[in-house]
């Protein structure tokens, strides 16, 4: 007998709790099929998706086409670099993107402070989208909120082929009591523009994953730029206060924030 094509799913045919979920979340849940395949549409935007996300991972930071000019000038960003010379370096080799080279090292010894209260750098990580889309929100909402309060702020900067673990060497030369990294997350196929938020206190280098604690999911869909930078700052304050960061820590979220729904504190 031959196969009989599938007809189009209408939303109205849905359950209600089927809808809910599909309102609730990017996956390409029945999304319908062509025999054994998605169907033409679902199969070209996911092809779409693929292709964004390994845009945003070869991607190299250009500081002036990711934030303009007047960004740049107005937080007197600069760009430092690792050891990983190239992105295949960085790919290839996640512990050269753990350190600083030498004249890096030189730089940021040179134009920042040292014992901050607060200590933010930018780092690409795994998608220069998600830097280019989320940063120049967040970065202000950041320094006001930390300015209110009446923390000391160091310099932020920039880092190219950046892996997370380089916290450990922020601290080493700015000895902040927290450090906060804004990397570009692992695209995937919703999105392409998701950031995260690194964060430890007094971070040596004998620290690992558990001393560290992670904001996510920072973009459109996720965490807006202003309820991640209130949970940044909160968490800031909690870890100065404990004195400690990573796995033992649990960020406090208010019942009464919408943004702590079905929402756990992140650590590694």
């Amino acid at each position: 007998m031959a196969d009989v094509p599938d007809s189009p799913l209408a939303p109205s045919d849905l359950p209600e709790i089927v809808k809910k979920i599909r309102a609730r979340t990017p996956a390409r849940l029945l999304a319908g099929r062509a025999g054994a395949a998605y169907r033409t549409g679902t199969q070209l935007r996911l092809r779409e998706d693929h292709a964004a996300a390994r845009d945003a991972v070869r991607a190299e930071l250009d500081l002036s086409e990711a934030f303009g000019a007047e960004f740049i000038e107005r937080w007197r960003l600069f760009e430092v670099r690792t050891q990983a010379a190239t992105k295949d370096d960085y790919l290839l080799r996640p512990d050269l993107g753990r350190h600083f080279d030498a004249n890096s090292r030189n730089e940021i010894t040179n134009r920042c402070s040292r014992g901050n209260d607060l200590q933010i750098a930018i780092g690409d990580g795994l998608s220069v989208t998600a830097v280019q889309a989320q940063v120049p929100s967040l970065l202000p909402l950041l320094y006001e909120g930390a300015r209110v309060r009446g923390w000391k702020i160091g310099q932020t900067f920039v880092i190219r082929h950046c892996r997370v673990g380089v916290l450990n060497e922020i601290g080493e030369l700015l000895d902040p009591k927290v450090a906060v990294l804004l990397i570009g997350e692992r695209p995937g196929l919703a999105t392409a523009e998701s950031l995260s938020a690194y964060m430890a206190y007094c971070p040596r280098a004998t620290h690992t994953d558990a001393n560290r604690n992670l904001i996510s999911n920072i973009h459109s869909r996720g965490l807006s730029a202003q309820v991640a930078s209130t949970r940044i700052l909160n968490f800031a304050a909690q870890m100065m206060s404990a004195q400690i960061s990573g796995s033992t820590l649990r960020e406090e979220l208010s019942e009464a924030d919408p943004s702590s729904a079905g929402l756990r504190p992140h650590s590694r």
